[in-house]
């Protein structure tokens, strides 16, 4: 059956190759001519380098080894330990030096199973996740579920307090409906739209109002209702998609926090709202493990001739675990992975030193990225270039120069020598801008060290895949992936063989749009090294 999976998306791209080779044979008969990549250049590596990647991709296996078998990343947890010691038995296999760099601690926790049931008005199963580093539930437990009512004076919050012990609290927003506003776009009437998304609106900001007038943080209220004695906190954070949910970590301390579908939720609001008294049970299971190590996976190929210059491949490794962290960021750990793999079979005595980073800690702040920038100067001064992916399962279709003036004549240089098959897709931003925050490359960036972003088509990421439960291997585009993989382990090489060491020029930053003062290149800053 695997080989039948992995083999799907070569077989369809290969019959659609048929049709439309037939249909042009048809229209002007003379003899076929093979397809196949158009290389700009004779260069025998570059051609190596594709025919590793294209013909004999490991996209697909390492994949789906990583996201179905050993699951999504978190940091601190054991599944992020399984998956680390699994990174450095590959690059054993092939024959590269990799270890495990501890730069700090990360509080422990592991997931059990999460299990929620309406029990009144009727039975019904519901959708439901506890969030990361969510408390257990006392066993099995069963409780009405309540509304956070509108408090008007800080008695009136002391009053519902008193109500809540042995039952769920319904903490967020419940959306009208679930489906996505392109679709009222598309098939409601004239004006209908914009009436929904007003009454939306004031819907939402009244809910909001519940909070501001209890005068608590989410914090706060958290702890309040934890010492009232609740069962849990149920909640929803939809992602304006069919059957989508954001899922991030918990608030709470003492008791569950379950992140339910958007569907479900508004359910159970909707018979609370209406006096229908919604009765929940819960099995929620976690265990804390007191402080984990925090740690990188560093990968590296030594160089023959400059080895204490580097180019370095980098995408984060943790992943938040509502999903698979499929497309965040399982493809930009698999394009690394197997670019690297690619240039260990063609390239194994690379000119300079070809080194991978897969992070963790990304999702709390880029702390394994800036922990390496602080911990590795001569790594940081080295530098050649650094190639980030972290944006999807989309092929590379942006590459700004992040500010810095001299990268655009280097980029175009490796990006010439490279098959169109893969550039055609490419815009750079020249001179582009440094980035304060998002991704890892911006980590070296700051220093300043030339990182470069690559960014990706979205195949939908912002609103199906990012932090969300629906970001599993289904979603990855193998072949999307394999193009990305082939593109890092060429522009690897390249930047390995060029005469010349990338400059550190910076540009002149435009003024801060609301202070009206002098733009300035964002400052290194080291990342957290514990959770404490």
């Amino acid at each position: 059956m695997s080989v039948i999976r992995r083999s799907f998306n070569g077989i369809l791209c290969g019959l659609l190759a048929t049709l439309v080779l037939a249909s042009s044979a048809d229209a002007q008969p003379g003899p076929r001519v093979a397809a196949g990549p158009q290389f700009p250049t004779d260069n025998a590596t570059i051609r190596a380098l594709w025919e590793e990647g294209m013909q004999r991709s490991q996209v697909y296996g390492l994949g789906q080894t990583l996201l179905d078998s050993l699951g999504p990343r978190l940091t601190g947890t054991p599944g992020y330990e399984r998956a680390a010691d699994w990174l450095v038995h590959m690059y054993g296999q092939w024959g590269v030096q990799a270890r495990k760099e501890q730069y700090g601690t990360w509080r422990g926790w592991e997931r059990g199973i999460t299990h929620l049931d309406l029990l009144e008005p009727r039975v019904r199963s519901l959708e439901s996740m506890m969030l990361a580093w969510s408390p257990p539930s006392a066993g099995t437990v069963s409780g009405e579920a309540i509304l956070l009512p509108e408090f008007t004076t800080p008695e009136s919050v002391d009053a519902f307090m008193a109500t809540v012990r042995g039952k769920f609290v319904l903490w967020s927003f419940a959306e009208p409906t679930c489906r996505p506003d392109d679709h009222f776009q598309e098939f409601a009437v004239e004006g209908a739209f914009q009436r929904f998304r007003e009454a939306r609106d004031a819907a939402r900001g009244a809910w909001q109002d519940r909070f501001l007038s209890a005068r608590l943080s989410p914090a706060q209220m958290a702890a309040r209702i934890e010492e009232a004695g609740a069962h849990g906190v149920i909640m929803t954070q939809w992602s304006q998609g069919w059957g989508v949910n954001k899922v991030f970590g918990a608030q709470t301390t003492r008791i569950p926090q379950v992140n339910v579908s958007c569907e479900d939720y508004g359910l159970i609001f909707r018979l609370a709202e209406n006096g229908q008294s919604p009765v929940l049970r819960l099995t929620a299971e976690s265990r804390f493990l007191g402080d984990m190590p925090a740690n990188n996976v560093i990968a590296s190929i030594p160089g023959r001739e400059l080895p204490d210059e580097y180019v370095m491949l980098s995408a984060h490794f943790d992943s938040w675990d509502g999903g698979s962290g499929a497309t965040d960021n399982g493809t930009g750990t698999v394009t690394m992975l197997e670019a690297l793999r690619i240039l260990k079979t063609v390239y194994p005595n690379p000119r300079r030193t070809i080194m991978v980073g897969h992070w963790t800690g990304e999702e709390q702040g880029l702390n394994g990225s800036r922990a390496f920038v602080a911990d590795n100067p001569e790594v940081v001064q080295g530098l050649q270039a650094l190639f980030n992916q972290d944006n999807g399962t989309g092929r590379v279709v942006n590459i700004s120069m992040s500010g810095f003036t001299k990268a655009g004549e280097f980029f175009a240089r490796w990006l010439g020598q490279i098959p169109q098959d893969i550039t055609q897709h490419i815009t750079l931003q020249i001179p582009g801008m440094p980035g304060a925050g998002g991704t890892d490359h911006v980590a070296f960036v700051c220093a300043p060290s030339p990182g470069f972003n690559l960014s990706a088509l979205n195949w939908e990421y912002g609103r199906y895949t990012w932090h969300t439960n629906r970001d599993t291997f289904d979603k990855v585009m193998v072949d999307e992936v394999q193009n990305n993989a082939v593109l890092v382990a060429m522009l690897a090489y390249l930047a390995s063989e060029d005469p010349e060491f990338m400059p550190r020029d910076t540009r002149i930053l435009p003024p801060n749009a609301q202070t009206g003062q002098p733009g300035e290149w964002p400052a290194c800053r080291d990342g957290a090294r514990t959770s404490n």
